[in-house]
């Protein structure tokens, strides 16, 4: 029986034996049909015995094996790949379904594809997490039907691996190249105006759109457009760089309390908080930067201190890994107590958290002010988009009106955070989820080019 296993029916022999159940039935009221009934029958038993000798034949007809990375990027499209190859001599039909971790909740991962003899094919396919963690893939399950298509043979490959899913490091990767290339505003980033800079000389480089115009190097502009006077495609303008100024701390703040929790296409706002740093973090290292993290909810997480070693960005990564929402009301006395007993240098406080009401941040505008007394804090909280497209619909009843009033009324509790923080000195970035990335960034570079860091 174990070597059965393996074995199962098709579709069509299974619409063949009912054809043939219906032909049975059908020469009772016309006897001379039973006969020829009857050879058919047997040439349909004949090309079973052939279709499973054709499959079983060989002992490993087909191979496959997954490509899949050491880890996974948390709200990303991470690509994956089923290599298969045909060992058969005959041209085989392949049904693959790759098993895929329970936290996807999807049952669709089912390929149908032809492989000639000796063929090779790679099938690829993306999915996106929305959970930090450990996934575990089962088995790739490979069903292989000959020409006739009458029965399948099972083969099953690489059961029981356990992937990883990071914080989004392919969203870390994509601003990182970006910021190297000097191509950041295809992702939304701004140029900044520099108010005053550092006259500590870097290198010349050729001029990209957003650059001050003022820093244009007209020697070394016309020592290149001599040296390419042959090919006018070369030539273009050169521009002094400058240093920025560096070493500066940056602390990304993070808020792991119940109001973290909130839903957003698939993911947490605890989950965009964390994201988001990791990106700020590689792009303040990139800067010169030191870049640090705390994590704080009833009470304080971890602390890992600023700086720009060879190392730190991995203990960022591992670290930000490990962080899960507590759902307790955040504490934000503890986490003064521990700025000022742990950060003992002016730093950039970037403090990812969310409040929903007036009321909910004065009772904590105390501790903010006071952070923002020894430190430039950056207060980082969410729109509820859901509740924008609500008002963005027209209301068609009474019901629907007194929602939208009460729409309206949060929607402008939101904005009056803003302008009482900013009375205080706190710099504040009220944005959507999808784009909190992206602001933040602005924002840092913004700060950074007021030299107010």
């Amino acid at each position: 029986m174990k070597s059965l296993r393996p074995l199962f029916v098709s579709t069509r022999l299974w619409l063949a034996l009912i054809a043939f159940v219906l032909l049975f039935v059908a020469a009772y009221a016309l006897p001379f049909l039973f006969p020829l009934v009857q050879v058919a029958f047997v040439v349909l038993v004949i090309l079973i015995g052939v279709d499973g000798w054709l499959l079983f034949r060989t002992k490993a007809g087909v191979f496959a094996r997954r490509e899949l990375p050491d880890r996974l990027s948390n709200g990303d499209q991470n690509p994956l790949a089923i290599y298969l190859e045909n060992r058969y001599v005959f041209r085989a039909d392949v049904e693959v379904i790759d098993e895929i971790p329970f936290q996807f909740q999807r049952r669709d991962v089912l390929f149908r594809t032809q492989l000639s003899p000796r063929e090779t094919r790679a099938i690829a396919y993306e999915l996106r997490p929305t959970r930090r963690g450990e996934y575990n893939f089962g088995a790739i399950n490979v069903f292989v039907l000959t020409p006739l298509g009458l029965l399948k043979r099972r083969y099953q490959f690489e059961q029981g691996k356990t992937v990883a899913v990071y914080p989004s490091f392919l969203q870390m990767r994509q601003y990182e190249l970006l910021a190297a290339t000097n191509r950041l505003t295809e992702v939304g980033v701004k140029r900044i105006r520099r108010i005053g800079q550092s006259t500590e000389f870097e290198q010349v480089r050729p001029y990209t759109t957003g650059d001050d115009i003022r820093t244009i190097n007209w020697k070394a502009t016309a020592r290149r457009t001599v040296m390419t006077d042959r090919d006018p495609r070369g030539a273009s303008l050169m521009i002094n760089a400058y240093q920025d100024e560096r070493s500066q701390p940056v602390y990304c703040l993070i808020d792991k309390g119940r109001v973290m929790q909130s839903p957003f296409d698939g993911l947490t706002l605890l989950d965009y908080a964390i994201n988001a740093s990791l990106v700020l973090s590689n792009i303040a290292l990139i800067k010169q930067d030191r870049a640090g993290i705390l994590t704080f909810s009833d009470h304080i997480g971890q602390l890992l201190p600023a700086d720009r070693r060879t190392g730190h960005m991995l203990k960022i990564l591992e670290l930000l890994y490990r962080q899960k929402t507590r759902f307790l009301e955040t504490d934000y006395e503890s986490l003064y107590a521990s700025v000022r007993t742990h950060i003992r240098q002016r730093s950039l406080l970037l403090l990812f958290t969310n409040f929903e009401t007036v009321s909910a941040m004065h009772r904590q505008l105390p501790y903010l002010r006071r952070l923002a007394k020894d430190h430039l804090l950056l207060v980082i909280f969410f729109e509820n988009t859901e509740l924008r497209s609500l008002l963005d619909q027209p209301a068609a009843d009474t019901e629907q009106i007194y929602l939208k009033t009460i729409g309206e009324k949060f929607t402008f509790e939101k904005k009056q955070i803003v302008k009482e923080l900013s009375q205080y000195g706190i710099q504040t970035i009220l944005t959507a989820p999808q784009n909190l990335t992206a602001n933040t960034i602005n924002k840092y570079l913004e700060l950074k080019a007021r030299g107010m860091i």
